[in-house]
């Protein structure tokens, strides 16, 4: 081989591993754009966001069940979470209570700061006390954003990168059909396991912040746990929280000193029993 040719074809090797180089770099980059768009879409769900998906989930579950058409009854149950979330550190956030004319014994919240207890679980509860400690547990719930980030680490898979962008920022998109639709099934599936039990914890605090009996939670758990596991009004309940028992005994392990401290604090069953008498 010549001495041109040698070099003719060093250039050409030269040149294909430049172009080779080229093309991964591309390659990569574009890898890695993708990576930092769907790690953006994960993080950048602002405040508002997260209560206009909030609202749009809300709107969803009221659609399957609407609220009991007692305004006093709505109005007392608003006031009770109104003054819990005043105790937290996020009481900017448009806070609404609201009882669901539903039999089941249920209570879930959305993000942003709406919270639902059914009508069947208040009609077993026996003072404001038990009351405020189920909404502090929902509310705990809305303060570490469990649902939220349930709802983004699972639209991870369906709608990457810029598709969940689109849907956290574009109401009216079809991946936001998608990411609503699979943020209102997550209801029938459940939280972690760990988010239930540190929103008992966290919902202990919280009411007995408000002056409450600490006690007012594990009462309701007490009560769940006397049911018949078998009742239908508890199927939902019972399929995504842990079982009565398991709380209790998780509160109990890490909760006992706070519990004790603050069990003098008043139940108002007096005042619980005149304001709900209407669906007892």
């Amino acid at each position: 081989m010549s001495g041109a040719m040698r070099l003719a074809l060093a250039l050409f090797m030269a040149l294909a591993a430049s172009s080779a180089h080229a093309q991964l770099n591309l390659d990569f980059n574009r890898i890695i754009d993708t990576v930092k768009n769907a790690g953006k879409a994960f993080k950048d769900i602002d405040q508002p966001e997260e209560i206009q998906i909030g609202r749009d989930m809300a709107a969803r579950l009221l659609g399957a069940a609407p609220l009991v058409p007692d305004a006093k009854l709505q109005q007392y149950v608003n006031k009770v979470g109104f003054w819990l979330a005043a105790q937290t550190e996020r009481p900017d956030l448009p806070w609404h209570f609201g009882v669901m004319d539903a039999p089941q014994l249920n209570a879930f919240a959305v993000p942003g700061g709406t919270v639902f207890v059914t009508r069947g679980l208040v009609a077993r509860m026996k003072s404001e006390a038990e009351l405020a400690g189920v909404l502090a547990h929902e509310i705990a719930h809305v303060l570490r954003k469990h649902h939220l980030k349930a709802i983004q680490k699972g639209a991870q898979t369906a709608l990457a990168g810029e598709a969940l962008s689109t849907a956290v920022q574009n109401q009216n998109s079809a991946a936001r059909e998608k990411l609503i639709s699979f943020g209102t099934e997550m209801y029938t599936r459940g939280l972690d396991k760990s988010d239930e039990l540190e929103a008992d914890r966290l919902g202990v605090v919280i009411a007995a912040r408000a002056g409450y009996d600490a006690y007012g939670l594990p009462g309701v758990l007490q009560t769940l746990q006397a049911m018949n596991a078998e009742d239908s009004g508890l199927a939902l309940m019972f399929k995504t929280h842990p079982a009565p028992a398991e709380r209790l005994d998780a509160l109990g392990e890490k909760m006992q000193p706070t519990l004790d401290r603050y069990a003098r604090q008043p139940p108002l069953a007096e005042r619980f029993v005149r304001e709900t008498k209407l669906i007892k």
